[in-house]
């Protein structure tokens, strides 16, 4: 969606603004399961994800309340009806793109389903699938480079700064932070919300003098654990970048266990603080701006071309499942041994 996030936020209106009956479905559909206590029909969405539905039904009303089309004293989800969603659609198409029209639109129906289950909202349905005949995603061919341009880029970066004379120490901390976040997403291609939460001692460890990244089966969205050894082409950076430069990006000589750090608060980064610092850095070195997800494909993409020989490479170096995987501990072990396989591709590949 375009505009400012203070823009955006604006055009939301807020949960206590709701009508009384969509407040209180919304609360009910979305409230999470105890031990003791089944959850609503949506509890099962994790935080972010319920947060990001709430936002973008809360969009809707805020379209109604700006255009004098919200009726407050009504059953849940009664104002989602063919007129207002019309022209809640011809608002959109004028300020986001195709497919975040689509998406907004598929979003509201569920949100919708949440907080009234027992009405029909087979027309919205078809109104969603009308919007993803024509919405036109951006093509990734385009979008992304193989796996050692991105390391290689990151290590350069780390290498200008450390080799500059006219840098401030905290421009110097940044470009080498910045440089360090490109390097190992180009080995090791997990989430960006896990890639963001990496905490020193906890997600991100040293065993025997070798870095890890280890992620609970609760901290992932396949709901498997995933333990990756980082590569060692990466430890000296690492080390020199946890000696010298994270505490003077946290303004603090004993930090908290973040392991990156902002530039500008000194506070640890945000998860879309983190995309936002490796879109820029990605467009500035390669011109490409890569979101972090976009480093899968690369790297699935380098596998694929240069990895004939290991045929789940792809799917360990994502984390996914293949199909004729059916041991979580194979699982594990293929992961582990994954990002050696891709040195040695890169390595090979840039002999040539």
């Amino acid at each position: 969606m375009t505009g400012s996030p203070s823009c955006r936020k604006r055009l939301s209106l807020p949960s206590e603004r709701w009508p009384e009956a969509d407040r209180n479905a919304s609360n009910a559909a979305f409230q999470p399961a105890t031990r003791l206590k089944r959850g609503g029909v949506a509890g099962h969405l994790k935080p972010v994800t319920r947060d990001y539905h709430v936002a973008l039904y809360g969009h809707f009303l805020g379209f109604l309340n700006r255009n004098g089309l919200l009726e407050l004293h009504q059953p849940a989800a009664a104002n989602v009806i063919p007129k207002k969603v019309s022209a809640y659609i011809d608002e959109l198409k004028d300020r986001v793109a195709s497919t975040t029209l689509h998406g907004s639109i598929r979003k509201l129906r569920r949100v919708a389903q949440y907080m009234a289950p027992g009405r029909d909202f087979a027309w919205l349905a078809e109104i969603c699938r009308d919007l993803g005949l024509v919405a036109q995603r951006r093509p990734k061919f385009n979008r992304f480079v193989l796996a050692n341009v991105l390391v290689e880029a990151g290590l350069a970066l780390i290498k200008e700064a450390e080799n500059s004379h006219t840098m401030t120490k905290l421009a110097q901390a940044r470009q080498v932070r910045n440089g360090l976040m490109v390097a190992m997403l180009g080995f090791h291609p997990i989430r960006r919300k896990n890639f963001a939460a990496l905490e020193i001692g906890r997600s991100f460890v040293k065993i025997r003098g070798r870095w890890w990244i280890v992620l609970s089966a609760a901290e992932t969205k396949e709901k498997r654990a995933d333990e990756r050894r980082i590569n060692k082409l990466l430890l000296p950076f690492i080390d020199r970048y946890l000696d010298q430069y994270r505490s003077v990006l946290a303004r603090s000589d004993n930090p908290s266990v973040a392991l990156w750090f902002s530039a500008n608060d000194g506070a640890p980064l945000t998860a879309k603080q983190v995309a936002r610092a490796i879109r820029k850095t990605t467009l500035s070195t390669i011109g490409l701006a890569l979101s972090p997800h976009m480093f899968r494909t690369s790297v699935a993409s380098t596998a694929a071309v240069y990895g004939g020989d290991n045929p789940h490479l792809a799917s360990a170096l994502l984390h996914h499942t293949h199909p004729s995987v059916t041991n979580a501990h194979y699982n594990r072990a293929t992961c582990l041994s994954a990002a050696e396989s891709l040195r040695q591709i890169v390595r090979q590949y840039q002999k040539q």
